[in-house]
């Protein structure tokens, strides 16, 4: 049994490393654990709804300490949360239905697909985001869409409601702070969805080590939309989610 813990540990600590750093780079932007983690899962052969299931259940916990930090640091619009949370539930459960009847071969390389074309969008917006403030008016659309590509590519709520009302001209950090808290509530009605489709063989190793380093970073996030510039870290995890799931997309269709 000693001997055996040695091994655990070091089969789990690449996964708290990517959790670690997803989970900063999401508690800054608003967006990105998702699209991180499931693309490096689903690159080194995780099937889709499993990696989708693992990283929504490591975000139930990360989700909510950054919650809880946002609103701490009183970064949540309470007008704009109710407005996309709700429609943002919805897409997810039929998001993560749809992802568990699929065939795990038919599906990879739409999701990596997806994927790939979500990173080039934040790379797209990394670069070339000039932000003036004014009043979001298509909400409740974004966040349906969110919550269902969420569920579905394992990763996107953030990307695409976040980067969608700062084009709008939502202010940045209560957007930020809004988005993430809001995320909980998808996170767990995402999470529960896949425990009743596939079971909890959807808790893994992989999810283990990215709820500990997501939750190890999560309180800093909200620390960090205060700070950092956002257009640089943007373009960083733009480049980043667009190689790695081309390369896991050219192996899944050449294999």
């Amino acid at each position: 049994m000693p001997d055996l813990l040695p091994h655990f540990v070091l089969a789990l600590l690449p996964f708290i490393l990517i959790g670690f750093a997803a989970q900063m780079v999401d508690g800054a932007l608003g967006m990105a654990f998702g699209q991180i983690s499931s693309t490096l899962l689903v690159s080194i052969g995780v099937p889709p709804a499993a990696a989708s299931a693992g990283v929504h259940t490591a975000e139930t916990f990360t989700t909510a300490v950054s919650g809880i930090s946002h609103v701490a640091h009183r970064n949540v619009d309470w007008r704009l949360f109710f407005r996309i949370v709700i429609p943002g539930v919805i897409g997810g459960v039929c998001g993560a239905y749809l992802l568990s009847q699929l065939d795990a071969s038919v599906a990879k390389p739409f999701v990596l697909t997806y994927l790939t074309l979500l990173g080039l969008y934040l790379f797209y917006r990394g670069i070339m985001h000039r932000h003036t403030e004014r009043q979001p008016k298509v909400i409740a659309p974004l966040g349906l869409a969110g919550g269902f590509l969420d569920a579905a590519g394992g990763g996107g709520w953030g990307a695409i409601v976040t980067s969608n009302l700062l084009v709008q001209g939502s202010n940045p950090r209560k957007t930020i702070g809004t988005v993430n808290t809001a995320e909980f509530f998808l996170t767990v009605t995402i999470s529960a969805t896949f425990i009743l489709a596939l079971g909890w063989a959807a808790f893994t190793t992989a999810t283990l080590g990215l709820l500990i380093g997501g939750v190890l970073a999560a309180p800093f996030g909200a620390i960090i939309a205060k700070r950092v510039n956002p257009d640089l870290l943007l373009t960083f995890v733009g480049a980043l989610v667009t190689l790695t799931s081309t390369y896991a997309l050219w192996r899944a269709l050449s294999s």
